[in-house]
């Protein structure tokens, strides 16, 4: 995959993409590449006025795309059972569970769970388990979830997955991360166990160190203008664009030889780079956690992943 880029992409005709968090970074881009390249998109966004501006953007960018908007707030589950079964489409070929939040100060979701476990792990289990029909049911459909290099800073506690215990912003955000690896794992090794499945893949990608904006949300909620202000030089000094990180999503979402259960990152230090197979740590490819994981994410959001089960 040495210096893959977006020219790259294999034509999406025909092809129904759902991109969540779409209205911008990272999932903008992605967006953008699949819509150049034919496929039908659906921008999945929590805030309507932004979410409708980055359709007016993506037309711009690509005169002739084929994207809409749908409302979808992943710290909602009742939202995310809403748009789930609003979408007008018999087939999705792609879903990238992109959105995402980082280092936020505590909080809870609407359904009561911390914040970063609620919407980096818990929103997307919830709506890819209940999008699951219609993925088996599309050949070649594929479920990219997008994580990060810093899950590597923790790994998830079972005893205490709302973090309640002692909360710590960077902590809590690596535990997401580190749980959306945990689903991918487990996630494939279910659908390799189950006949007729092995055909969509559930695979995984981060982009290093990239340009996005999250870096700066939580600074800027809790009023830390200093730390705020030294995230955006670094983003300025070292991090990479949004084009660039979005390379290694697009690559584990279209490249034909993708395998299940992969980790694609940036191929320089996991920082920057055309993309390549990303090291991950082990604890993301633990069964027994994994099944603990799955269990316990079934149980909060009332989503049982039926399909899997037959």
């Amino acid at each position: 995959m040495t210096g893959w880029n977006v020219g790259d992409i294999p034509g999406q005709d025909g092809r129904v993409a759902v991109v969540t968090g779409g209205n911008g970074g990272l999932g903008h881009v992605v967006a953008r590449e699949l819509a150049r390249k034919g496929a039908s998109v659906v921008l999945a966004c929590r805030d309507e006025g932004r979410g409708s501006a980055a359709v007016e953007r993506l037309r711009g960018e690509v005169p002739d795309a084929a994207v809409e908007l749908a409302r979808l707030d992943l710290g909602d589950l009742a939202s995310v059972r809403e748009f789930a079964h609003g979408l007008p489409y018999e087939r999705v070929d792609l879903l990238v569970n992109n959105a995402g939040v980082m280092a936020l100060p505590y909080g809870t979701t609407a359904d009561g769970f911390e914040t970063q476990f609620g919407v980096n792990h818990l929103g997307h289990f919830a709506l890819t388990g209940l999008l699951l029909p219609t993925l088996l049911a599309t050949p070649g459909a594929r479920i990219v979830t997008v994580s990060s290099m810093l899950h590597a800073l923790a790994k998830v506690d079972p005893r205490d997955l709302n973090n309640v215990r002692r909360y710590g912003r960077w902590t809590a955000y690596a535990r997401s991360k580190s749980a959306n690896l945990l689903f991918t794992h487990e996630l494939a090794r279910r659908l390799a166990a189950r006949d007729g499945a092995a055909d969509l893949r559930a695979v995984a990608a981060h982009p290093g160190y990239a340009e996005t904006g999250l870096q700066t949300a939580g600074p800027r909620a809790e009023g830390r203008r200093i730390a705020e202000g030294l995230m955006l030089l670094a983003n300025r000094v070292v991090a990479q664009s949004p084009e660039g990180g979005a390379l290694p999503v697009l690559y584990a979402a279209t490249a034909p030889d993708v395998p299940s259960d992969s980790f694609t990152g940036p191929s320089f230090a996991m920082w920057r780079g055309a993309p390549a197979p990303s090291w991950r740590a082990p604890w993301t490819t633990d069964d027994a956690m994994g099944e603990r994981l799955w269990a316990a994410s079934e149980r909060l959001t009332g989503v049982t992943y039926e399909a899997l089960k037959h």
